[in-house]
């Protein structure tokens, strides 16, 4: 098992790479609106009350990194449109964690519209952590371990107390 009281290595953390794309906030209110269906430059200027200069360069960035795609309009190819892709679909859980946060923690004002199931139309469960077999898990059921020492553990049949991964933010 990994020493929880070693510092983590940013090197070996996919967190600051996360952070250098994503960490500011005009990109991810962009990522908001471009999951609302906005495509257009002047959508996302008109919605999100930016300064075109910030705009430019935050969908540049966004761009660069692979987290949206530029794609010329088939009918009028000097305007674009800017779609997310694969890689910036995937943000979502993040995008939504971060909102249950500030609905939770922010100013006590439920977030509107609620972002519901189309089955059904009931609002979405809470962001949570699950183990590989769907157990929901909690800060004190995690614990670090160096990469090396994964694959030994799932064939490691102890019954070793578990080390929270609290320790570590200490």
């Amino acid at each position: 098992m990994g020493k929880l009281h070693e510092p983590l290595d940013s090197q070996n953390c996919g967190l600051p790479a996360a952070l250098e794309v994503m960490g500011e906030r005009w990109s991810f209110m962009i990522l908001r609106a471009a999951f609302n269906g906005l495509h257009h430059f002047e959508e996302f200027l008109g919605v999100l009350g930016i300064a075109r200069n910030i705009l430019s360069n935050r969908l540049a960035r966004l761009v660069e990194h692979g987290i949206m795609k530029r794609e010329p309009l088939p009918d009028d190819r000097r305007k674009i449109e800017y779609r997310l892709t694969e890689k910036g679909l995937d943000l979502l859980p993040a995008m939504l964690a971060l909102r249950q946060w500030g609905e939770k923690y922010g100013e006590g004002v439920p977030s509107n519209p609620v972002l519901c199931d189309c089955v059904d139309g009931r609002p979405i469960a809470p962001i949570e952590i699950h183990a590989h077999d769907g157990r929901t898990l909690g800060p004190k059921d995690l614990e670090w371990r160096d990469r090396a020492d994964v694959g030994a553990a799932v064939h490691d049949d102890s019954d070793a107390p578990v080390r929270p991964a609290l320790n570590a933010l200490r």
